[in-house]
């Protein structure tokens, strides 16, 4: 059993797709470690990528190909300002060489050095092979970019493949739904309070506080620039921005000059259920479409799906609790991310593997059990409306139009909010000992349905929408 921390399921980066847009920045990154560690970076002469399967049918759609090249250069994520990044990768092109680590300049010719096969290598829909000519020989890695930004390389998956135990350091290990019942009911503690004790077994009480503070922040401020900013999207779709229209007919007359001042004035606004139902679309709206413009948000799980976890909250923040302040976040999502835990063990969170139902539902169902216990429902409960939010995403598609992360993706978001909402609430309603499906069953039932789901329909753009509707139709 591997520990996965909350900060694995949320993190901070640059859209519009965490496995295929983070993951290979990670991966990147991950490769220039290597060959420092391998004392061979200072000899590098030149330097080659290859995209296989997923990475290369949609990565172009997916900005693969320009977060590949950011990664080498050795920017952060995290904290690259993101108005700089055409401006990095037009110089990249136009001088046709790179700066590695923005340490040494190497010839690279993207057009050339980054090849897109279509090929499927065995391990992983997502694969990527680096290579560095080194006294003119040549030294490849391949690593595999499995959905949520993480990455793995081949050795660590032919160990998985051939049960080799990682061991998980946490306290309170979870692999399932059961296990975290079994620490609840043992603790006698909420599913919140039983992550924190795990948390708090690899960082301290302040470092939790500030990153969880951190990642809101983000969020918040993702919600705020998606409704702030009018126009159409990048990608040859031309898709209009939503979530500005949709704002301006919500919106208050007070003033404001913040998120957080911008997040009071909803407060007072009206909220009728047609406006609550407007409010929850549009933040996810907000959310995906700063992802899909290359710009900065959490992944949750990952970036296709970054819209659902943070419009919830921002859900019960304005619209059920006007008290609430940083202790609901937390809770919310501590939650949140060590359900997401339970889906990334028990089966994937990568489009590529499982279609749309392992990002857009995983989301849901993390969105749902982090508010259902917000509202009050014991862990049990809490479970209960995880695992309706993903009943009702199963077998769900990724069939992105062009491959970009626009069309169905981004109105997905918002019907993926609405559910986790609803599926909540059903929850609350509950008792859980007359519940048929468990959560376990419903995460192997997804694992099954997604290997058992046609090729074309994970992330390939070769089957649904996405060769149901043209480019050139739009």
């Amino acid at each position: 059993m591997e520990c996965i921390s909350v900060f694995d399921m949320l993190k901070i980066g640059v859209g519009p797709s965490s496995s295929h847009t983070l993951g290979p920045w990670r991966a990147a990154e991950r490769w220039i470690k290597e060959l420092k560690e391998a004392q061979k970076f200072n000899e590098v002469e030149k330097i080659s990528i290859d995209l296989y399967g997923s990475l290369s049918l949609t990565g172009k759609g997916h900005a693969t190909d320009y977060a590949i090249m950011l990664g080498l250069t050795g920017a952060n994520p995290e904290t690259i300002p993101t108005e700089t990044i055409a401006s990095i990768i037009s110089e990249i092109k136009s001088n046709k060489t790179i700066l590695f680590n923005n340490e040494k300049e190497l010839p690279f010719n993207p057009e050339t050095d980054i090849v897109f096969n279509r090929k499927f290598l065995p391990f992983h829909s997502n694969g990527i092979q680096f290579s560095a000519t080194i006294k003119g020989r040549k030294s490849k890695s391949t690593y595999y970019s499995i959905g949520g930004g993480f990455v793995v390389q081949e050795e660590r998956k032919n160990s998985k493949a051939n049960k080799i135990i990682f061991n998980c350091t946490f306290p309170y290990p979870v692999e399932t739904g059961n296990d975290l019942l079994k620490f609840c009911n043992q603790l006698n503690k909420p599913i919140s309070e039983v992550v924190l004790e795990n948390e708090k077994s690899i960082r301290s009480i302040e470092t939790i506080d500030f990153e969880l503070q951190r990642i809101w922040d983000t969020m918040l401020e993702c919600i705020y620039i998606g409704c702030h900013t009018e126009g159409n999207l990048p990608g040859g779709l031309n898709v209009r921005r939503r979530a500005f229209d949709t704002y301006q007919t919500l919106k208050g007359e007070l003033p404001y000059n913040s998120p957080q001042e911008w997040l009071e004035t909803i407060r007072k606004t009206d909220v009728k259920f047609r406006q609550i139902l407007k409010w929850v679309s549009c933040f996810a709206l907000s959310v995906n479409e700063v992802n899909a413009s290359l710009g900065r948000v959490v992944t949750a799980p990952t970036n296709g799906s970054a819209g659902v976890i943070p419009s919830v909250l921002m859900y019960y923040m304005v619209i059920e609790n006007h008290e609430a302040d940083f202790s609901h976040i937390k809770q919310f999502l501590l939650v949140a991310g060590e359900i997401g835990s339970i889906f990334k063990k028990g089966a994937t969170i990568s489009a590529a593997m499982g279609g749309c139902q392992a990002e857009i539902g995983v989301s849901s169902a993390m969105a749902a059990a982090a508010l259902c216990e917000l509202m009050g429902g014991t862990h049990e409960q809490v479970l209960v409306a995880a695992e309706i939010a993903m009943e009702h995403h199963l077998g769900l598609t990724c069939d992105p139009i062009g491959g970009l992360v626009q069309i169905p993706c981004i109105e997905r978001n918002a019907m993926g909010a609405i559910k986790a909402i609803n599926a909540a609430e059903m929850a609350l309603d509950t008792d859980p000992k007359n519940v048929k499906v468990p959560l376990d069953k419903v995460v192997s039932t997804m694992w099954e349905t997604a290997k058992d789901m046609n090729t074309k329909y994970k992330e390939t753009s070769e089957g649904g929408l996405a060769v149901g509707v043209h480019i050139s139709d739009c």
